[in-house]
């Protein structure tokens, strides 16, 4: 274990014997850290607060501290990070409600540029990329290979689907469909991820029904239920489509239109 003298670890902390930890950094009593993860300099990790392995977290983050919610009352929530995760400066990352399940979760493999917060109670998932000066409110779902542009922001309880993408300052208010692109305040469909879908292997056929499933959504002037049928419909012909089913079942703040 390589701390610096400098750096303040509570003796009741529970840190792998190989994790790092940079100068002038706080690591609270109810910290555990993971084999291989690196704390750089002021650096401040605390409440209930579990880290993986092999992350790299640099200056003046600060990790598990209260959420900015009024109702909160000092209960022992918890904030959990997985694995390979880069988490850049300047971050804050805070502790869940009890109002929800009362845990901010962040899953492996996850890019997370300068200034990013992330609310209380908010679950990211694997493989996202987060832009310098992206924010989550409360209770966002973020899921697997999402990219947030710089300084794009997600209103409290929505769900951002796989694959999706937000532009530059996109503000999102409802749910954004997998695969969809999000731009604008407020954020409408800007067509779909084509280019990410590419370079994560999907074949030009799945591409094809995709954006033919973003037509049957948004351009063919069918009401909403209508649009799901439709999709719900290919999607027993078109694997890549079932993503689309999944999300149609938990979306509740309704979709960008």
């Amino acid at each position: 274990m390589a701390i610096h003298s400098t750096a303040v670890v509570d003796p009741r902390a529970e840190l792998a014997d190989d994790v790092e930890v940079g100068a002038y950094s706080i690591i609270g009593p109810n910290v555990k850290i993971d084999s291989g993860t690196w704390i750089g300099p002021h650096v401040v990790v605390e409440g209930h607060t579990t880290i993986g392995k092999d992350n790299r977290i640099f200056q003046f983050c600060s990790m598990g501290a209260i959420p900015q919610d009024k109702k909160y009352a000092g209960e022992p929530t918890r904030l959990e990070i997985g694995d390979r995760n880069t988490i850049r400066e300047f971050c804050t990352f805070n502790l869940g409600t009890a109002q929800d399940a009362g845990v901010t979760s962040v899953g492996n493999d996850n890019w997370i540029m300068a200034y990013v917060h992330l609310a209380h109670d908010c679950r990211v998932g694997n493989n996202t990329i987060f832009a310098n000066n992206a924010s989550l409110a409360g209770h966002v779902t973020i899921e697997d290979w999402v990219i947030l542009g710089g300084f794009s922001t997600v209103h409290q309880f929505c769900v951002v689907g796989k694959h999706a993408m937000l532009a530059f300052t996109a503000a999102v208010a409802q749910d954004v469909p997998p695969y969809v692109m999000a731009a604008g305040n407020r954020a409408v469909p800007a067509g779909i991820n084509s280019e990410g879908l590419k370079r994560r292997g999907f074949t030009p056929e799945a591409i094809r029904n995709i954006k033919n499933a973003y037509k049957t959504l948004y351009r063919q002037g069918l009401s909403y239920d209508d649009a799901k049928a439709a999709i719900i419909a290919q999607a027993a012909d078109h694997e890549e489509l079932q993503l689309f089913v999944d999300f149609f079942a938990k979306s509740q703040r309704g979709v960008i239109r």
